[in-house]
């Protein structure tokens, strides 16, 4: 997949470049063009993990440009015993410029949405919200969620009901195509028939 902007300044590929902050989110090197298409957009100084499991190609890309990885501090430990430098962030904190922090947790505890402050507002998510190849919102599968699945999916579900208190129109996947307008109201839809709302 090539690199289209799917909102000002972000751009898609098979990951998520927030080019005005710097930012990369849990970067795969694209199919067309490898690392020298996304350097056409721009050069990334930072790297952002939304959890320990998303490293996928960082190291590449902090090597081509030099850039820092980084991750919520409760998933370091992945990367106490070697592989590459990771530097810690909390939940709340300014990632980058324009770039927040927000707690999902539920699925692990670092699981992390970014709130980029970019056209109508957005919110990134890893994997504890997907977006089907029927367009559909919806979970990882239960056996990605450990034992307890059913406990897992209400924990996301608070974490989103908290979330739509952001201000934001449009939701971006790792696992899925973007809702670049109407993504708030898909979630609000999505909390409602699962009766996740709080």
């Amino acid at each position: 997949m090539s690199l289209h902007e799917v909102l000002p300044g972000a751009l898609l590929f098979a990951s998520h470049f927030y080019v005005e902050a710097g930012a990369l989110f849990d970067p795969r090197i694209p199919a067309e063009g490898g690392i020298e298409e996304v350097a056409r957009h721009g050069r990334p100084d930072r790297i952002l993990l939304s959890n320990r499991h998303h490293l996928r190609h960082a190291e590449a890309f902090a090597d081509a440009f030099g850039c820092s990885i980084h991750v919520q501090r409760a998933g370091l430990h992945e990367f106490a015993h070697g592989g590459p430098d990771v530097r810690p962030f909390g939940f709340g904190d300014e990632v980058a410029p324009g770039v927040r922090a927000l707690e999902v947790g539920a699925l692990c505890d670092e699981e992390t949405a970014f709130h980029l402050r970019t056209g109508p507002g957005a919110l990134l998510f890893a994997d504890a919200l997907i977006r089907g190849e029927d367009g559909a919102l919806g979970f990882v599968p239960d056996f990605l969620m450990g034992e307890e699945p059913e406990r897992v999916k209400r924990g996301i579900g608070a974490a989103l009901a908290r979330l739509l208190a952001e201000d934001f129109d449009a939701v971006l996947f790792a696992h899925g195509e973007p809702l670049a307008a109407g993504g708030k109201r898909a979630l609000e839809d999505f909390l409602r028939a699962r009766a996740l709302a709080a």
